[in-house]
């Protein structure tokens, strides 16, 4: 009888009477090996210096957001800038322009320059108006100069009179100091000025022409008042040139330099834009060839109990704000509204603006909008 220990096995099941050994690696196997070895080596050090860049992209753009970011007095601005809604996100938005220039110390923080820019960037147009900083206002604390409201009310207090003046929603806030820019402009290589007429500005002659001005010259021009056409209102003008010569500039600059530029701006500039929004902005209007658009806040200039004001000509003011949100020129007095702008009462309505309504006689005694050279 056959037992279970003397059964034969199945030829696939014999077992080996030698210990289990590994075959070592043939020649063409290590030759792969130290072949596969350099890449995979290579690509490790490319992962790194990889993480390594993102990390110090990530790095200078939190740095270039910390520098441009609007100060801590400027934020409550934030509070009451309007975003475009989400179906209105291309749409064209409003944004207030405040300029100060530290030299002046009888102005001390107030805003010295107040533009309204309209920026249209699938049209490339920018629309600047400027805003006489002796306009007559009514706010919280009663009648004043627009120019004080910054000082006393802050960028919030600017941000709501603005917006109520000219009617329209304002989504971001700039703040810049024009005696900042001499170092940007000239980084720029100078801007490129077609100047209205020959002004002696500090120690420079500015002559009337096509020209590029340095920083330190176009400093002088953007201050110069006396020996302007229009006084004030001659200096606002020569202030949107320098602004749209700028913003000219930067859109002319090739894309891999913008983040370059736009870190130059950080040092005399600061606002509400992010240095992506800023970036991405400049690159979808170079797509285009931009127009600016340049126009005043039609006004005339009196007094009232021994104080100087700016009147504003309320009529003309809002045909120019239903002009300027059409995105038709605002100076252009010959362009008709379309709709719904032509029936919007509240684009340009002012009704915060403390000057008299009957002020026909008034603008025909006193300095006008109209007397600036190239008006």
């Amino acid at each position: 009888m056959t037992t279970p220990e003397n059964k034969t096995r199945p030829a696939h099941m014999a077992q080996s009477s030698k210990p289990l050994s590994y075959a070592a690696p043939s020649q063409d196997v290590e030759r792969a090996d130290r072949r596969w070895s350099g890449p995979r080596i290579a690509l490790s050090v490319m992962a790194v210096a990889l993480a390594l860049l993102l990390g110090a992209v990530a790095l200078f753009a939190h740095s270039l957001n910390s520098s441009i970011s609007l100060e801590e007095d400027d934020r409550s601005a934030v509070e009451v800038l309007e975003r475009p809604k989400e179906d209105k996100k291309n749409a064209a938005t409003y944004a207030l322009i405040v300029g100060t220039d530290s030299r002046d110390d009888d102005f001390g923080g107030r805003s010295d320059v107040l533009i309204l820019a309209r920026i249209d960037a699938d049209s490339c147009t920018v629309s600047l108006v400027s805003i006489p900083r002796d306009t007559m206002v009514n706010y919280s604390s009663g009648v004043q100069k627009i120019n004080a409201i910054y000082a006393y009310q802050g960028a919030r207090g600017i941000v709501e009179c603005v917006s109520e003046f000219a009617g329209v929603p304002i989504s971001h806030f700039v703040r810049v100091n024009f005696t900042g820019l001499v170092e940007l402009v000239d980084r720029l290589g100078g801007v490129e000025v077609d100047v209205p007429e020959t002004v002696t500005a500090g120690e420079f002659t500015i002559y009337e022409g096509p020209q590029t001005l340095s920083g330190s010259e176009a400093l002088a021009y953007a201050r110069e008042r006396y020996t302007a056409s229009g006084g004030d209102f001659g200096r606002s003008q020569a202030q949107r040139l320098i602004v749209a010569a700028l913003a000219e500039k930067v859109l002319a600059t090739p894309p891999q330099e913008l983040p370059a530029v736009v870190s130059d701006l950080a040092s005399c500039v600061s606002t509400d834009y992010s240095v992506p929004d800023l970036v991405g902005l400049g690159l979808k209007m170079q797509g285009g060839e931009l127009t600016v658009y340049s126009a005043a806040v039609p006004s005339y200039t009196f007094w009232q109990d021994d104080v100087s004001y700016v009147g504003t000509m309320y009529e003309e003011w809002q045909a120019m704000m239903r002009r300027m949100d059409a995105g038709l020129d605002p100076a252009d007095t010959a362009a008709a509204a379309p709709e719904p702008q032509a029936s919007d009462e509240k684009l340009g309505a002012a009704t915060n603006a403390a000057s008299p309504r009957d002020y026909q006689e008034l603008a025909a005694e006193g300095m006008t909008t109209d007397d600036v050279a190239g008006v």
